[in-house]
């Protein structure tokens, strides 16, 4: 990944944790505002070279697109997801075979591995055990092939793509 500037790299921070602020209070208050910005910019200032390596490039049109695209194709596979759970559960008849499956990712930023992994996590049926490198192990309630390049399509495919275009 190219190096980002830090100034770059402590206003992204601020930006998303004053966001945060913003959604967790929901006021618009002059004095909660500014004690947001104060608190914000405080803790980006102490954490942002942990937080992140993108700085403000992700703020580009094009990547809030993908980022936007992304959030989508979430909630769809969410939404399947859980009337697919739904239907297993109110169906005990139905066979389930749960068990933990691997994959590869062609991911290389650790950041985009965790919202990789916290997707799979989020979408019911799924839940990822470990990421070792760039290897993915998921248990799966109903595993369908053990062929990682397939587990791979099934599970992460629609997620990594987006994700590669956000993160690499």
């Amino acid at each position: 990944m190219e190096n980002v500037s830090k100034i770059s790299r402590l206003v992204y921070t601020w930006v998303v944790l004053f966001a945060l602020w913003m959604a967790f209070t929901t006021s618009l208050a002059l004095d909660e505002v500014l004690v947001g910005l104060a608190i914000s910019f405080v803790v980006a200032a102490m954490t942002f070279s942990y937080f992140t390596q993108i700085g403000l490039k992700a703020f580009s049109p094009k990547k809030i697109m993908y980022q936007i695209q992304y959030l989508i194709i979430f909630i769809v596979a969410l939404v399947k997801a859980n009337f697919h759970v739904a239907k297993i559960v109110l169906t005990p008849s139905l066979p389930i075979n749960p068990g933990i499956v691997e994959f590869e990712t062609k991911l290389n930023s650790d950041i985009a591995k965790m919202i990789l992994a916290n997707s799979i996590t989020l979408t019911p049926g799924t839940f990822t055990v470990d990421v070792i490198e760039n290897r993915f192990y998921v248990h799966w309630l109903e595993v369908e092939t053990e062929d990682s390049e397939k587990v791979y399509k099934a599970i992460a495919e629609s997620f990594e793509k987006i994700l590669l275009k956000i993160y690499e």
